[in-house]
């Protein structure tokens, strides 16, 4: 699958440009599970709690290694398997996610941890500054 080029796009308006990307609920789901809970594998996102189907599972990782939001690479303890990581692309996200999580907040019940809106509501950037922390020493192991 490959990813689409500019003059590929519907048009070059920036939201588009992001929904074409990650235009889809589960998309954001997988980052979401990559980025605050620290998920690398297949069975991880399958058993995340929304229930995605295995063959949209399969696809939207595709998708989004193609986007360069994720990175694929084998199991060093298991060639069988991959670990798929975000790229400087994909934790370029946080800041967005951070906003949805609040804008939620403000609208919605949620089942966001407590503790995590009160230091998203305190400080976002040291909050986003944390995520990127976090995702930069996996990137060294």
């Amino acid at each position: 699958m490959k990813e689409k080029t500019p003059d590929m796009r519907r048009s070059g308006c920036p939201i588009n440009v992001m929904l074409e990307t990650l235009g889809d609920t589960w998309s954001l789901l997988i980052v979401r599970d990559m980025m605050f809970f620290g998920r690398t594998t297949y069975n991880e996102f399958l058993n995340a709690g929304e229930k995605i189907a295995t063959n949209i599972l399969s696809d939207r990782l595709q998708r989004l290694e193609c986007a360069e939001i994720i990175e694929k690479r084998r199991d060093p303890d298991d060639a069988r398997k991959f670990i798929y990581r975000l790229t400087e692309r994909g934790i370029d996200l946080a800041p967005m996610l951070v906003e949805m999580i609040l804008w939620s907040d403000r609208n919605e019940k949620t089942d966001a941890p407590s503790e995590a809106i009160k230091a998203m509501k305190k400080d976002r950037d040291a909050f986003v500054a944390g995520v990127r922390k976090s995702w930069a020493k996996g990137n060294q192991a």
